[in-house]
């Protein structure tokens, strides 16, 4: 029966050890990120039977086992997602607000200038010193669009650089779980620190991208993000890239490779950190540098077709005050072609009517033999093009030219009009005299159809005989169906006519002029090119446009675009403050939860301490009492 003792008191100096141990090590870790508290099963030996009773034998440790709650693990990995996505959205929108707020602000800063200084032109049309003032607030508002569109740029590499870093991680991130997937199989899951490095590894990828675990019944995992893209299976790691964007190269795709197959993964599936940056780049960053595109090709036009319509302090029709709106350096980006496209187009797109320009993005698609579509990607509104020569027309604002090439069925173009004109614009003009600020008289005839309307183009010889002055007023009547024209003088006299003319220009005492007519008609109009250095009519009609309503259909002036734009994104920054606030709250309370099971309660641990630590001494007393009766049994023999 002593023996017995000996055994039972060293069974239970055993397990009290193993227990200490198992305690020692939860409080150790209680910091270690990703540790899953331990605990130490213990059952009883089977009894032994002598005579016709039964006697305990002992005590012994069954299993360690590491607490892990699946559904918990699962609800704290989609709150991790989750609040990932919001805080990455809620950095980029605060950046890209303080953007607008802070840099931007010169913008409409430079635009008011603009105008403050076409007031004072108008007061005082003649003076150089205003004139070549006017010129610089011109140059200001340029170079403020420069700079925004600069600082856009900027965001947008700095988005690329990101996406590219999560790509890279979640590259390690699968390397690893690849080779803990390994070691796990040789132990059938039964190593707990490998399963903790699991986990927080899983955790981590949480961050990245929406993840699914699949666990295999070798105590591996495969995972899977956004539901659609294997990255781990077993021990075979799959790797993820970032490659260059199609249509436009600088907006980078993800991909997923696995031997030599790699397959485009849709970015709106992937959710976290990296579904976010993708969020923000194509629903926010790219149209707001398009809108902003849109109000430099606003500023350019307004400016350049008032100009035309007034006569500079040379008496002479005003020219471009900044860069014609379809020149390259204007257009950059304003056609991409798919990279699988089988046909060999060469698009080039001109803006026809600035007042239409939405600063959206289109998708244009070509079914043979002659169906050419056009998507509007914001509404998904499809608008049929009209193929006239090598022109399609029909679409909001502008046009599509085919410079080379043909398209092949099924080639598909994303069209972005107002893409680069806020990095190309810039003021052409040098000579402070070129202000238009006075305007010739050109009067519509009362009974006029309305189908026909002109435009001066220049002035050739202001001495040519009867040069329209005032006093001396030319009258023609246009005959658009027959290409005629006869020109009347102040008195109602003929000067001669019908004379015939080559469509759109007329060139007759000393001027030229572009007929536009959208109908047949014969129509009259009165010139009078009197030029005077005092006059300021046109520049009080170039003052304005501040007030009207040139942008957007008719629904917006130029600074409306920008603040539009601004407030866009200040509403989007605060909702995006808002969702992280409660993405936060519903990650916290996932947490708390793995942690109230899986977490190691430093006060619990310390009362384990202390009771396995009674018991081992308690044990190790049964031995020093189980030796003195060996000692005694020894003694009565002797």
């Amino acid at each position: 029966m002593s023996m017995d003792l000996l055994n039972i008191a060293r069974t239970g100096v055993l397990a009290s050890q193993s227990q200490l141990a198992v305690t020692s090590n939860n409080i150790t870790n209680a910091n270690t990120q990703g540790y899953h508290r331990q605990v130490a099963e213990q059952s009883s030996l089977e009894s032994q039977r002598l005579g016709n009773s039964f006697y305990g034998a002992g005590t012994y440790i069954t299993d360690v086992k590491r607490i892990y709650n699946e559904y918990a693990a699962r609800e704290l990995r989609i709150g991790q997602t989750a609040l990932s996505q919001a805080q990455t959205t809620q950095t980029k929108m605060s950046e890209l607000d303080q953007l607008f707020s802070q840099i931007g602000k010169a913008v409409p800063q430079s635009l008011n200038d603009l105008f403050a200084g076409l007031n004072s032109l108008a007061d005082l049309p003649d003076d150089m010193g205003i004139r070549g003032s006017l010129l610089g607030n011109a140059d200001q508002i340029a170079k403020a669009l420069n700079q925004m569109q600069s600082q856009l740029d900027g965001q947008m590499k700095q988005t690329n650089d990101q996406i590219s870093a999560v790509t890279d991680r979640i590259n390690e991130i699968s390397t690893e779980l690849g080779h803990i997937n390994q070691e796990l199989m040789k132990s059938q899951g039964a190593d707990m620190q490998l399963l903790d490095k699991q986990d927080a590894l899983i955790q981590e990828l949480s961050e990245y991208a929406q993840v699914n675990v699949i666990p295999l019944e070798s105590g591996a995992k495969s995972i899977m993000l956004g539901g659609a893209v294997m990255l781990v299976s077993g021990e075979v790691s799959m790797q993820m890239g970032a490659t260059t964007g199609d249509p436009y190269a600088g907006e980078l795709r993800i991909t997923t490779t696995a031997g030599d197959q790699t397959l485009v993964v849709d970015p709106s599936k992937v959710g976290g950190s990296l579904g976010a940056l993708f969020q923000f780049r194509d629903e926010t960053l790219i149209p707001a540098q398009l809108e902003m595109g849109q109000l430099a090709l606003g500023i350019a036009d307004s400016f350049n077709q008032a100009q035309s319509q007034g006569f500079d302090l040379n008496g002479q029709v005003g020219s471009d005050l900044f860069l014609d709106i379809n020149d390259p350096a204007m257009s950059v980006g304003r056609a991409g072609a798919y990279e699988n496209n089988t046909g060999n187009a060469a698009l080039r797109v001109n803006i026809d009517d600035v007042n239409a320009l939405s600063g959206g993005s289109y998708e244009l698609t070509f079914t043979a033999p002659a169906t050419y579509e056009l998507k509007n990607i914001d509404t998904g509104t499809v608008t049929p093009l009209t193929l006239n020569g090598s022109q399609l027309t029909g679409g909001d604002g502008f046009s599509i030219n085919i410079d080379s090439g043909a398209m092949a069925s099924g080639d598909r173009f994303e069209i972005r009009p107002t893409s680069g004109a806020a990095a190309g614009i810039k003021v052409v003009m040098t000579d402070p005299k070129g202000i238009a600020a006075a305007a010739p008289k050109i009067t519509q005839d009362a009974a006029n159809s309305g189908n026909t309307q002109v435009k001066l183009v220049s002035i050739d010889d202001r001495s040519a005989a009867n040069f329209p002055l005032t006093g001396s007023e030319l009258t023609f009547e246009i005959d658009t169906a027959a290409n005629t024209f006869e020109v009347f003088d102040s008195a109602g006299n003929s000067l001669g006519g019908p004379v015939a003319f080559t469509p759109p220009s007329i060139s007759a005492y000393g001027f030229t002029f572009e007929v536009d007519s959208s109908a047949s008609a014969t129509d009259r109009f009165t010139f009078d090119l009197s030029f005077a250095e005092g006059d300021n009519t046109n520049a009080v009609a170039m003052a304005k446009l501040a007030e009207t309503k040139l942008m957007n259909s008719g629904g917006s002036t130029l600074a409306d675009v920008y603040e539009g734009t601004k407030l866009q994104v200040g509403g989007k920054a605060k909702a995006a403050e808002v969702a992280f606030g409660s993405a936060e709250a519903v990650y916290s309370q996932a947490y708390t939860r793995v942690q109230s099971e899986s977490g190691v309660n430093l006060d619990e641990e310390a009362a384990n301490l202390m009771r396995f630590q009674q018991s081992y001494q308690a044990s190790a007393r049964i031995m020093t009492t189980a030796t003195e009766i060996f000692d005694t049994l020894f003694s009565s023999v002797r």
